[in-house]
């Protein structure tokens, strides 16, 4: 009865002990200026657990990590601990948290560092070296694009470095082209500049805490450095962040919504004169600035009475211009008159939301009138023409007129009689052809090509783009999203099963189930729309293609 007292007792002693155990964090120094790293040391006794350090990627960077393992005999009794060495460079100035990590079964508790907004470089607290940030707009609203721009300013010779700028919380940010370098004068001192652009869009209304900019790099040291090995030559620079207060979206703004600081619409070209049954093309270009182009929606494609109307696919341009992302759409149309007379080109209108005036605005251009004459074989006179100031001219706001050049595309009457020659000789020699394989019994026979051979047939293509996909999210319905989602496929999926089979991303078939739900079964639309724009803010990620089987035997009959 003793023994079994005993064992008890141990075997509880045991497990309180266990629950007792947990892992242990402490940091070497609680203070650090910005730029410099710290280490966060992590102790625990669980065997092979390795802490999640997940939680710490928001506000520090992982420059390094590494682990030692002790035993120690207290009382009798041999104990086992792994301490880990984390380092970490702070991503902002503040005071920063560091969370609770789970290491195993375990957790430990919180800490908090100290970030002095100091840069820790000489060159940049004598000056000879700093960083800017300018913002275009410091009151954006939600989903308008904002223009960001870094400057590194340096007065010192570099050899390399980098200039970047990280994304904050609730927003985009994009890098747009490259580095552009230049030189500049301030208070009597010569700098050299690196400017690097960004394209920055809220999603959510508030404030918005942009991290201030940062340049890692090394300056071109003196022979000591290289004989001693010394550091001196490193240059770590670091800017002030800065705060946004983002505006949401007015209630009485026009759908879909198009923050911009403005939108021209312009005629590129027009003819002068239509002919019936006969095309003609007319351009159409939009100038939007303070969006991109998987903002902008495309030019509708109007509808003329007493023509047909073709539109070629919308081209872009997308620059940037003053700091301020601007995007140029440039359409062609392609009219064909049924009938001689007069025809009238409706002039193309699009909403917009002037971000500046904070006010609804639409830009229009004015109808076209033109003149069509009679086709080749219509049978109709055609009607005089029109004073030509006036005809296939675009009266914008200002009062300029735009006049455009025509172009005769009727073929020479001398060239005709040549023309019919060549056919006529053409059908001969087709006849001679065919009564000569028809006498030979001999009919060509299409080969078939060899087993395992690659297929020369060209793929289906995806009818849907990731710009698609952003004005779908954006403005479109649940259908149009499940549509455009298919449509990304290559060949297109059929229904929403098949593009699940062929997603190889756990949280992007994630993302198409919580669409499903908000679709039939009474799901939260917004949080389906908001789930499927993080998971696919990187495009779709698929299956590997399988290559076909290969036949075990070869064909019965040969080619």
């Amino acid at each position: 009865m003793k023994r079994v007292i005993a064992l008890w007792l141990l075997t509880l002693l045991a497990f309180a002990d266990t629950a007792s155990a947990a892992a242990r964090a402490w940091l070497e120094q609680p203070e650090v200026a910005l730029g410099q790293a710290i280490t966060l040391n992590i102790e625990t006794d669980a065997v092979s657990a390795t802490p999640d350090l997940t939680p710490l990627l928001r506000d520090f960077e992982l420059e390094g990590q590494s682990d030692s393992r002790s035993v120690r005999l207290v009382n009798g009794r041999m104990t086992s601990s792994t301490t880990f060495a984390i380092a970490l460079r702070p991503r902002r100035a503040g005071t920063l948290a560091i969370p609770a990590l789970q290491v195993g079964a375990q957790r430990t508790s919180p800490l908090t560092v100290d970030v002095a907004a100091t840069a820790t470089a000489d060159a940049a607290a004598n000056g000879l070296a700093f960083v800017e940030m300018e913002i275009d707009d410091a009151s954006p609203y939600v989903q308008q694009s904002v223009g960001v721009t870094v400057r590194l300013y340096y007065a010192m010779p570099l050899v390399s470095g980098q200039l970047d700028l990280d994304p904050p919380e609730d927003a985009l940010l994009q890098r747009v082209g490259e580095i552009v370098q230049s030189s500049r004068e301030i208070d009597g001192r010569r700098y050299s500049t690196a400017e690097r652009r960004f394209l920055l869009v809220p999603e959510r209304s508030g404030a918005l805490t942009l991290p201030g900019p940062r340049f890692e790099g090394r300056g071109a040291g003196g022979w000591m450095d290289d004989l001693l090995g010394g550091n001196s030559r490193e240059v770590r620079i670091n800017g002030s962040p800065r705060t946004l207060q983002v505006r949401p979206q007015p209630a009485n703004a026009p759908q879909p919504w198009l923050p911009l600081r403005d939108l021209r619409l312009r005629y590129a070209g027009a003819p002068q004169q239509l002919r019936a049954g006969e095309a003609a093309t007319f351009t159409v270009e939009a100038t939007a600035v303070g969006a991109t182009q998987a903002q902008l929606p495309e030019l509708p494609t109007p509808s003329i009475p007493g023509a047909q109307v073709f539109a070629e696919p919308p081209q872009y341009n997308e620059t940037f211009a003053g700091g301020t992302p601007q995007v140029k759409l440039t359409r062609r149309y392609a009219v064909v008159p049924e009938q001689a007379g007069r025809l009238v080109v409706p002039g193309l209108a699009m909403d917009w939301w002037d971000v500046r005036a904070g006010a609804a605005k639409t830009a229009s251009l004015p109808d076209l009138t033109l003149a069509v004459a009679a086709g080749t074989g219509a049978g109709v006179s055609a009607p005089p023409l029109a004073n030509p100031a006036n005809v296939g001219a675009a009266t914008g706001t200002g009062g300029d007129v735009i006049a455009f050049d025509s172009e005769d595309r009727n073929l020479p009457a001398h060239l005709w009689p040549w023309v019919a020659a060549g056919f006529a000789v053409l059908w001969l020699a087709t006849l001679v052809w065919g009564l000569l394989a028809r006498g030979s019994g001999v009919r060509a026979k299409p080969r078939a090509p060899p087993p395992g051979a690659p297929s020369t047939s060209v793929p289906s293509r995806a009818t849907h783009s990731a710009a698609d996909l952003k004005r779908a999210l954006d403005a479109g319905g649940l259908e149009d999203i499940e549509d455009t989602l298919c449509g990304m496929a290559r060949p297109p999926a059929r229904d929403l099963d098949e593009l699940l089979a062929r997603l190889a991303s756990a949280p992007q078939r994630g993302a198409v189930e919580e669409l499903r739900r908000a679709r039939w079964a009474g799901g939260d639309i917004a949080l389906a729309r908001q789930t499927l724009r993080e998971a696919f803010r990187g495009g779709p990620v698929w299956q590997p293609e399988r290559a076909p089987p290969e036949e075990p035997l070869p064909p019965l009959y040969p080619n």
